[in-house]
């Protein structure tokens, strides 16, 4: 190759290569310059909610909400202290379920722990945090209700500004799971999933599966002293068909919700936490 034509090719080259480069080398120019004086903050995309205490997400008209349920209640376990369960009765189990099921009866007749992950600090998780026997805190914005249980302070949000249930391809699961809650006449209706399934039982051993799923039928009864929950629980891994509870909270009004740390070396010594 003659020198003429290495030297058009090269050209040629560091042509492609300048082309390749210098968009990129231009737009990191472009980010070191600094923002013009005053300019706005780019708006959050179309899909991506607002905080739920964001200001304008608070100030967004919505309908008056039929009741307000702010303020400290206690589960009614005036049925006896094993109310707090779910049940019975019971859906017929998958084996699995059965089997732990039946573990768990024999090991309350041979008076042992069966899978006590409670007592060994694990959040109680979905559907058993709402029915310890501590009292729970909840305060209801426009947006979304928080909920404080004195049980080792367990959160649990349930939100109401029409967001939707987050993509299960990146929704970071959790104890008391994802809560989207709408109004249907007087009565607050909750849906919950995504929950995660380790260290995560129901009535003292029944495990949760990856499609485990929630729903909660919320009336305020009684004059607004009385809380009624009607929970619908499906997981087609565990059970057939629908598994139905209804639970009652009675309104305390001398009693707060205070700091509550659980940490396994104060548990380690209780004869529950024994396996």
């Amino acid at each position: 190759m003659s020198e003429s034509k290495k030297l058009l090719a090269a050209s040629t080259v560091l042509g492609l290569i300048l082309g390749v480069v210098a968009p990129g080398a231009q737009a990191q120019q472009q980010s070191a310059q600094p923002a013009t004086q005053g300019a706005q903050p780019k708006a959050a995309p179309p899909d991506f909610p607002e905080g739920a205490l964001a200001p304008d997400n608070l100030a967004k008209p919505r309908p008056k909400p039929p009741f307000n349920l702010t303020g400290t209640w206690t589960v009614d376990l005036s049925a006896g202290f094993s109310s707090f369960m779910f049940g019975p009765p019971y859906p017929k189990f998958k084996p699995e379920a059965q089997a732990a099921r039946d573990a768990g009866l024999q090991a309350a007749k041979d008076n042992k722990p069966y899978r006590d992950d409670i007592g060994h600090c694990y959040p109680a998780g979905m559907p058993m945090i709402m029915t310890r026997v501590w009292p729970i805190a909840m305060i209801q914005l426009p947006t979304v209700i928080y909920m404080v249980s004195g049980f080792e302070n367990g959160l649990r949000l349930i939100y109401l500004d029409d967001r939707k249930h987050t993509d299960p391809d990146i929704v970071v699961r959790s104890f008391n799971g994802d809560s989207i809650g709408h109004w249907e006449g007087d009565t607050l209706v909750v849906d919950t999933n995504s929950m995660v399934t380790d260290h995560h039982w129901i009535d003292g051993g029944l495990p949760v599966s990856d499609e485990f799923h929630m729903v909660e039928r919320i009336r305020m009864i009684n004059g607004g002293k009385t809380l009624e929950i009607k929970y619908t629980m499906t997981d087609p891994k565990n059970w057939e068909g629908e598994w139905t509870s209804t639970k009652r909270w009675a309104r305390v009004d001398d009693t707060d919700i205070t700091e509550v740390e659980c940490t396994p070396d104060l548990n380690q010594h209780l004869l529950s936490t024994h396996y």
